[in-house]
C-alpha cells in the first residue's frame, strides 16, 4: 500500500502556474527537444547521457499456491555513494519496478512455452522527473515448466526502438548464459548515447561466436524516436483517433484498453505524441498494474492504459467522465458525447484526409514515413491555430515576456477556431507551452 501510495501523490503533475519552474524547465535531449512528448525528463540519478541507469531482473517469487510475487533478483550496476535523499528515492523506485514488470497481478502458473513480449512503462518521480523502464519479458531457455521472467532497462531516454534493439541482443544472451549479457551491458554503458541520425557501435563477445559488433542507430526526428503510430493506425479508424485526439488536446481522461502489454504501451505513446510539441503533464501510465486499478477514479485529468481483463471492473469503479477505448475490437465504450464538436471541422476533415491517405498506402510506406506524415498533420494542425503565438508576446526592457491572451485569441477571424482556443489557452498543456516561450528570447544588443 505504501508503493501505492507513493505513486499515486508522484503521478500528479502540477497544475496550471503551479509548480512552474520544475514544471516547466527544459527537458533533457534526447530525448525531449523544447516541448517534446511524454516521460522524457532527466532524473536527478541521471548523470550524463548514459544510456541507461541500471538493468534489472525481476522474477517471480512464490508466496503461497499459485501465487507468485515479482521480485528484482538482479541489478546492474549497484549504486554506491547516493546522497540520502537519491537513496531513498532509489529504494522507493526499486521496489516500485517489479509492479510495473508483472502488471497483470501474482495469479502465475509455470509453463513450457512462453512468446515474449516487448512493452515500457513511465515512473514519475516526486520532483516531476520521469524515467521510462524497457522490458523484455520471457521464458528462460531449459527443461520442463518454467516462470517467465523481466528484462528491465531503466533510462532517461526516450528511445523505444533503440531500447528494443538492445532487448533483443539481452534475450538472445539470455537463452546462452546470464553471464554473457553484463559484459554487453557494461560495454552499453561506457558508450556515448548518439546524436539524431548518428551511430554507435558496441564490441561484444559470445561463447563459440566470438566478437560481435552491435550498431545503434538514433533515427534522425529525436520527437518521433518513442513513437510507432503505425502500432495506433492498425487498430482504430481516423474518425476514432480524432475523438481520442480531441479529449487529449482539452485534458480530458482517458483510459486505453487492450489484451497485450505492448499494445497498450506502443498505443499510448503514439497518442501523446500527437500533441507535439505540446506535452501532457498530468498522470501518464501506459500500464496501470492491477493495484492501482482505481487510478481511475481521480477527478484529475489522465491517460492510462489497462489490460483488457479489468474492464468490468473498471467500469464498477465511481469515475467521472472519461473516454474510454478498446484498441482490441477499435471501438469507444465511453465517451463523454462532444468529441465530435471539439475540433474545428475544416482542420478535422484536413487531418482525417491525411490519416485515409496512410491507409490508402499502407503497404507502401516504411514505419518512418508513416510517423513523418502523421506528425506533419498534427503539428500543421496546431501551426494553423497557434503559430502566432510569438505575436502576442509582449516584451518588457528586462527581457521578460508577457503573454496576451486576448489579443491572441482574438487574432483568429474564423469563429471555430477561435472558440477551441479560448478552450485551448486555459489547458496545462498550453501554459506550460507559453511559460517556455516566455523565458526563450534573447534580447537583441541595446534594448532592454
Amino acid at each position: 500500500s505504501s508503493i501505492g501510495n507513493f505513486f499515486r501523490r508522484s503521478l500528479r503533475r502540477p497544475g496550471r502556474r503551479e509548480g512552474k519552474d520544475e514544471a516547466s524547465a527544459a527537458e533533457n535531449t534526447p530525448p525531449r527537444v523544447a516541448q517534446g512528448k511524454v516521460g522524457e525528463r532527466s532524473s536527478i540519478l541521471c548523470s550524463g547521457q548514459f544510456f541507461f541507469e541500471y538493468l534489472v531482473v525481476v522474477s517471480l517469487k512464490k508466496v503461497s499456491e499459485g501465487c507468485y510475487e515479482p521480485k528484482i533478483s538482479y541489478q546492474f550496476p549497484k549504486r554506491e555513494n547516493l546522497l540520502k535523499g537519491q537513496r531513498e528515492e532509489e529504494e522507493r523506485l526499486l521496489k516500485a519496478i517489479p509492479l510495473f514488470c508483472f502488471p497483470d497481478g501474482n495469479n502465475w502458473a509455470p509453463v513450457t512455452e512462453f512468446t515474449s513480449e516487448t512493452f515500457s512503462f513511465v515512473l514519475t518521480n516526486v520532483d516531476g522527473s520521469r524515467k521510462i523502464g524497457y522490458c523484455r519479458r520471457l521464458l528462460p531457455s531449459g527443461r520442463g515448466v518454467r516462470l517467465p521472467e523481466v528484462f528491465c532497462i531503466i533510462s532517461c531516454l526516450g528511445c523505444f526502438g533503440l531500447f528494443s534493439k538492445i532487448l533483443d541482443e539481452v534475450e538472445k544472451r539470455r537463452q546462452i548464459s546470464m553471464a554473457v549479457i553484463y559484459p554487453f551491458m557494461q560495454g552499453l554503458r561506457e558508450s556515448p548515447f548518439p546524436a539524431p541520425g548518428k551511430t554507435v557501435t558496441i564490441k561484444s563477445f559470445i561463447p563459440e561466436s566470438g566478437t560481435e559488433l552491435i550498431e545503434l542507430t538514433r533515427p534522425v526526428d529525436a520527437h518521433l524516436e518513442h513513437v510507432e503510430f503505425q502500432a495506433l493506425l492498425q487498430r482504430l479508424s481516423p474518425h476514432l483517433i480524432l475523438h481520442i485526439f480531441a479529449s487529449a488536446v482539452l485534458e480530458r481522461r482517458l483510459i486505453f484498453l487492450a489484451q497485450e502489454l505492448s499494445v497498450l504501451s506502443q498505443c499510448i505513446h503514439a497518442v501523446a505524441a500527437l500533441l507535439y510539441p505540446f506535452t501532457w503533464a498530468h498522470t501518464y501510465i501506459p500500464v496501470v498494474p492491477e493495484c492501482l486499478l482505481d487510478t481511475v477514479c481521480c477527478p484529475t485529468p489522465f491517460m492510462v492504459g489497462i489490460q483488457l481483463r479489468h474492464l468490468e471492473r473498471v467500469l464498477e469503479q465511481p469515475m467521472e467522465e472519461a473516454l474510454m477505448v478498446d484498441l482490441c475490437q477499435g471501438r469507444i465504450i465511453r465517451a463523454v458525447g462532444d468529441e465530435e464538436q471539439i475540433l474545428p471541422l475544416k482542420l478535422q476533415n484536413e487531418m482525417l484526409m491525411a490519416l485515409t491517405k496512410h491507409n490508402d498506402n499502407n503497404n507502401v510506406l516504411t514505419s518512418e514515413q508513416v510517423n513523418t506524415l502523421v506528425s506533419e498533420a498534427f503539428v500543421h494542425f496546431f501551426v494553423r491555430l497557434v503559430g502566432h503565438y510569438s505575436s502576442h508576446i509582449k516584451w518588457g526592457r528586462s527581457g521578460s515576456g508577457a503573454f496576451q491572451e486576448r489579443s491572441f485569441c482574438k487574432a483568429v477571424s474564423s469563429k471555430s477556431c477561435r472558440r477551441f482556443l479560448k478552450r485551448f489557452v486555459k489547458t496545462n498543456m498550453f501554459s506550460l507551452f507559453i511559460e517556455e516561450a516566455e523565458k526563450s528570447r534573447i534580447p537583441p544588443e541595446g534594448n532592454g
